[in-house]
């Protein structure tokens, strides 16, 4: 309990990146999507909307990850992804419960394409051990910096190409959320088995391959503190 409560901050600011994903998920959505807005109305092609959003969301990620605050919980901002680090050993079970315990995000709903819900599966599944494998295999390498601007570029491209397959979530919390606002639980089995299968295949293919894990931030700022490593600035 003692561990829990001193890691509070860390909790807090995941929720807070959380949230902060998702408002510009939904802001950007209305922007690109309401057939309201000027934007949509300007832009009558499906794929550059996609393209557009995908790029939107690619740089919010990329901030949020590089972020001093990004810097300070490590922006897993994706349950999949904590509990797949957890099962790497690298997180103990306390941080788990508050990584993962909040969920209260709205709306930009995830949906599976035209091609059903088997298809939406396989590519939740594919996404989500691509991302997390290169994740893994670049964490503590000499290459590690540049981990969040690879999961940047994984979200503009995902969002471009594989949206109209799965709808792209990659993250339990963010469908769950956006299927609470909306009422639509239909599918959500997809956006949880998905990316956590998806996940935890792409960690073991990554350690295969003799991938070196250490810390599972995905930016490791020196000048914050880190739950996991243990690692505390002068």
């Amino acid at each position: 309990m003692r561990r829990f409560v001193a890691h509070l901050p860390e909790y807090g600011i995941e929720a807070a990146l959380l949230g902060f994903f998702m408002l510009s998920a939904c802001g950007f959505g209305v922007l690109l999507e309401h057939p309201e807005s000027p934007v949509r109305q300007a832009i009558g092609d499906p794929a550059l909307r996609r393209v557009l959003m995908g790029l939107a969301m690619g740089t919010t990620a990329v901030a949020i990850i590089y972020s001093p605050w990004g810097g300070r919980s490590g922006a897993h901002i994706n349950p999949a992804t904590t509990l797949t680090f957890w099962r790497l050993g690298r997180i103990r079970g306390v941080d788990v419960a508050g990584y993962v315990a909040d969920a209260s995000v709205r709306f930009v709903v995830t949906r599976p394409g035209r091609w059903g819900s088997m298809p939406a599966l396989f590519a939740e599944v594919a996404i989500s051990a691509i991302l997390m494998g290169l994740v893994v295999g670049l964490t503590g390498s000499r290459l590690a910096r540049y981990t969040g601007l690879v999961v940047g570029l994984l979200v503009a491209t995902y969002i471009s190409v594989e949206a109209p397959i799965s709808g792209m979530s990659m993250n339990p919390a963010r469908s769950l959320g956006s299927a609470w606002g909306a009422g639509e639980w239909g599918a959500l089995w997809i956006y949880v088995v998905g990316p956590l299968l998806g996940m935890n295949l792409g960690a073991f293919l990554a350690i295969r391959a003799r991938a070196r894990t250490a810390c599972p931030k995905l930016h490791h700022r020196d000048s914050q503190r880190c739950i996991f490593c243990g690692h505390a600035p002068a």
